[in-house]
């Protein structure tokens, strides 16, 4: 959800003599590949960190079906190659930047998300997961980015109800805000009718700070959320939560790499 000029979605090589070049048998899991879109060095476009130089890990793949999703070749129709663990750290490191965002699709989803975390852990980076919060595997995360789905996310047809029902269940979610106490729930927003849900929601999971809520306009675009943005800062005045930007739109347009 990011950008950068001169690195839209590049795939760098590892770096020679990479410190993650292990050959020792008890490092195997370096060289686990994981299914990846893209990856790029940008600024953070929304939540408490915007506006931060970091590199962008997206993986592929997503158990929901958002009807404005604005990734869907990594969710809808899920795209891109296996890349071992080591290459992707030793591309973070090459990037030059501290803060690593993993993002998708759901990354919680793949399997070999506690090894890459870990792994950038280790390396001492900066770790932000950005998920919708329906599943809660193992992984490491320095701030977890939580964007929980409402009715406004619901998709059209045959795919209406699992997408509500996975969505529905806060079960995961729970679990993750008790595990990650540095966390952000980031809630799209298209007007004022979807305020009643979010206040259950936030109610539902024991309440939350209103720091650590942030409303963004939706819009696949920086003129759709301009639109609903002054709707969405009055219900952050109203409510005392967060305003996000969407920098990446404002900053580089809509599209990969962004």
């Amino acid at each position: 959800m990011h950008s950068t000029r001169g690195m839209r979605g590049s795939q760098l090589p590892p770096p020679e003599n990479s410190k993650f070049e292990i050959r020792n048998p008890k490092f195997g899991w370096y060289f686990i590949p994981m299914f990846i879109a893209e990856t790029f060095t940008s600024l953070q476009g929304e939540g408490m960190l915007a506006g931060v130089p970091s590199f962008f890990i997206r993986t592929s793949g997503c158990n929901l079906r958002c009807r404005w999703c604005d990734t869907p070749y990594a969710s809808w129709v899920p795209e891109g190659e296996r890349r071992p663990v080591a290459d992707l750290l030793s591309q973070a490191l090459a990037s030059g930047v501290r803060h690593v965002v993993v993002t998708g699709g759901e990354p919680l989803l793949q399997r070999e998300i506690g090894a890459l975390t870990r792994g950038l852990h280790e390396a001492r980076l900066h770790v932000t997961v950005e998920t919708a919060g329906t599943v809660d595997p193992e992984f490491h995360c320095d701030l977890l980015s939580v964007s929980p789905k409402t009715a406004n996310s619901d998709p059209p047809g045959s795919i209406h109800d699992r997408h509500r029902r996975l969505r529905g269940d806060r079960g995961p979610l729970r679990r993750l805000l008790r595990r990650f106490p540095d966390h952000q729930l980031k809630f799209v927003v298209d007007d004022a009718d979807d305020l009643p849900e979010v206040l259950q929601l936030v109610e539902s999971i024991g309440g939350a700070d209103p720091a650590r809520v942030l409303l963004m306009a939706q819009g696949r675009t920086a003129e759709e959320v301009a639109l609903r943005a002054p709707a969405v800062s009055a219900l952050c005045l109203e409510h005392g939560f967060r305003y996000t930007p969407r920098l990446h739109l404002d900053l580089f347009g809509g599209g990969r790499g962004v």
